[in-house]
């Protein structure tokens, strides 16, 4: 490898360092998660649950699935890109780190549901 070579992949391997420890800093801490989940367990704690509002449908399980999906979801329910009234109410109160916390509670472990 020449000092070029060597050069060029130092400063790649930096520049893709700098994204993912930005990324880690904002991780949620499950424990404050676990806090939260109070908001959740109405409906993503019921096992089979459908919801009547505003339409009938399965109410999906939240444990397991990816951490940035869920905060995604929740950004979006705030925003208004999602259409659910009952979702909507519920992220227009969280904070961007109440979101990465609940994400990261339910992103621990797939066995995990809002009951627990």
């Amino acid at each position: 490898m020449n000092p070029n070579q060597f050069l060029a992949g130092l400063l790649l391997g930096s520049a893709v360092a700098v994204p993912f420890s930005a990324h880690a800093a904002d991780a949620g801490d499950p424990a404050a998660g676990m806090k939260l989940n109070a908001m959740c367990i109405g409906c993503h704690g019921i096992p089979g649950y459908h919801t009547a509002f505003p339409e009938v449908y399965h109410v999906p399980k939240i444990g397991g699935q990816h951490a940035a999906y869920i905060v995604k979801a929740l950004q979006e329910y705030k925003s208004g890109n999602r259409s659910h009234p009952s979702m909507r109410a519920i992220a227009a109160g969280l904070s961007d780190k109440d979101m990465a916390d609940l994400a990261a509670y339910y992103a621990a472990d797939a066995s995990k549901t809002a009951a627990k």
